[in-house]
Order: C-alpha cells, then sequence, then structure tokens
C-alpha cells in the first residue's frame, strides 16, 4: 500500500469512527475541503505533516496516535 492510500483511509476510518462527514472534518481542522477531498480522492501526492497535524488537533488526537495504525506497516517505498 501507498502512504498516501493508508493516509486516506486512516482519515475515513477516523470520520466513521467519530461519525462525522469529510466536510464536518475539514470545518473543525480549519483545513479547506477541497484539500481534505484531494486528500481523500488520491489526487494529493505530497500531503504534509502539518495539514495531518491539523487533522489531528481536530480530532482531539496527537500525531503518534493517528499513525498508530496497521494502515502505515508495510508501507511500499516510494520513488518519485
Amino acid at each position: 500500500m501507498r502512504s498516501k492510500d493508508a493516509l486516506r483511509l486512516r482519515i475515513q476510518e477516523l470520520c466513521t469512527d467519530r461519525s462525522i462527514t469529510l466536510n464536518r472534518l475539514a470545518s473543525i481542522c480549519g483545513i479547506t475541503q477541497s484539500t481534505l477531498n484531494n486528500i481523500n480522492s488520491g489526487r494529493n501526492n505530497s500531503t504534509t505533516i502539518s495539514t495531518v497535524q491539523k487533522i489531528c488537533d481536530g480530532l482531539g488526537m496527537d500525531l503518534p496516535t493517528f499513525f498508530d495504525s496497521d494502515l502505515f506497516r508495510g508501507l511500499e517505498q516510494e520513488i518519485f
């Protein structure tokens, strides 16, 4: 699995767990809905750690908790 796919799936998983939409997540995180939609659709190949931190802040979690998921274990090495 590629990192952008793991990121997308983790965000979807957390939204489902909290019963919130991507639109609501964008609002509580202070990021644009288009940014979150681009991450979710796989169009964004360069999501910054700053953006992930904003998502974590909006969800009330820290970065280690966000990345503590089987989705991020065994990621493919990506060469751009």
